[in-house]
C-alpha cells in the first residue's frame, strides 16, 4: 500500500479537493496532520463530504489549532508548540492520502516546517495553480522534492493556462496526473468523475 503526501505551491491552490479526489480515486485513508483554523468545518470534514466510497477512513488531527495562519503561529496563539516527534501517521492497511498545510517550507516550529512530514518511501503530488509567479513556486517546489529523491507528479489546478504548463513540464521532467477544471461547484459527483479520469495515472 503506498501513502501519498499532498502538497501545494501556495496556500488556496486546490490541496483539499486534489486530496478528496485521490482518496476517492484509491479509495484510500486520509490524515490532515495538522489542521489550523477553521475546525467547525475542517478539511478532513470538506474530504469526507465529498467521498463516496464506504472503504476510507478519516483520521483525527495531530494538531487541531484554532487561528487560520501559519501552524507555527496558530501553535503560539493557541500555546502549545508542535513537536514533530508527536506527529505520527497512522496504522492502516489501506492506502494513505496525507494532505499538508499550505506549501513545503511552511513553519511547524522553531526548526521545522511541513517538508519534515514527508518521509522518504511517501509519494508526493504537488498541487499547481497558475498566477503571476506560480511557476517559479512550483519549479522550486518539485526541484527541491526531486533533489530529496522523492517520487514527485504534478496536479494543475483551474483554468488551464498553456504557456505555464508546458514550461512546467518541460522543466520538471515529471508525470501530470491530470488537471482539476474550475469548476462550478464541486460535490461527490464531481469528485467520482475526476477519480475515474484521474485513476490510472496514480
Amino acid at each position: 500500500m503506498n501513502t501519498y503526501f499532498i502538497t501545494g505551491i501556495s496556500t488556496d491552490v486546490g490541496k483539499t479537493i486534489a486530496s478528496a479526489i485521490i482518496t476517492e480515486a484509491l479509495e484510500a485513508d486520509y490524515w490532515k496532520p495538522i489542521q489550523a483554523g477553521e475546525l467547525e468545518n475542517c478539511d478532513t470534514k470538506k474530504v469526507e463530504r465529498l467521498v463516496s466510497n464506504s472503504r476510507s477512513k478519516f483520521h483525527p488531527n495531530a494538531y487541531a489549532l484554532k487561528t487560520p495562519m501559519s501552524p507555527h503561529g496558530a501553535a503560539d496563539i493557541d500555546g502549545v508548540e508542535i513537536e514533530i516527534n508527536k506527529i505520527k501517521s497512522p496504522k492502516t492497511d489501506n492506502h494513505l492520502v496525507i494532505e499538508g498545510a499550505g506549501g513545503l517550507l511552511v513553519p511547524l516550529n522553531d526548526k521545522n516546517t511541513v517538508f519534515d512530514l514527508i518521509k522518504p518511501e511517501y509519494k508526493v503530488i504537488v498541487v499547481s495553480r497558475h498566477y503571476l509567479g506560480s511557476i517559479n513556486h512550483t519549479l522550486l517546489t518539485v526541484n527541491t522534492l526531486k533533489e530529496k529523491g522523492f517520487d514527485v507528479a504534478i496536479i494543475f489546478s483551474g483554468n488551464e493556462h498553456k504557456t505555464t504548463e508546458d514550461i512546467i513540464k518541460k522543466m520538471t521532467q515529471v508525470p501530470i496526473i491530470g488537471r482539476i477544471e474550475e469548476e462550478p461547484y464541486f460535490d461527490k459527483n464531481v469528485v467520482m468523475e475526476y477519480a475515474e479520469l484521474f485513476k490510472n495515472n496514480l
